[in-house]
């Protein structure tokens, strides 16, 4: 579940390794630039960990944001990504 905290949305995703979490990154990549719409991310291994927040708006969350995060869950699920306690 994506948790709004200091004006962003933040996720923690696991992935079974590195190349799933690239590979699930790489099509996170693709979708933001369909949404026009990049997050803050960062990676290590086989976690993924978000923070998205709509900087035009004045760094808050916006719809923009609650879109993308949905986009992300459903790339998140097929790769079987598993939620990561905030």
């Amino acid at each position: 579940m994506w948790t709004e905290q200091d004006n962003a949305l933040t996720r923690t995703f696991r992935f079974k390794d590195f190349r799933t979490a690239f590979s699930f990154m790489t099509d996170v990549a693709e979708e933001a630039e369909f949404q026009d719409h990049h997050p803050w991310w960062s990676n290590e291994y086989g976690t993924v960990s978000f923070r998205l927040c709509t900087h035009s708006a004045g760094l808050v969350v916006t719809a923009k944001d609650h879109q993308l995060a949905a986009a992300i869950d459903k790339l998140a699920a097929a790769y079987q990504g598993k939620e990561l306690a905030g």
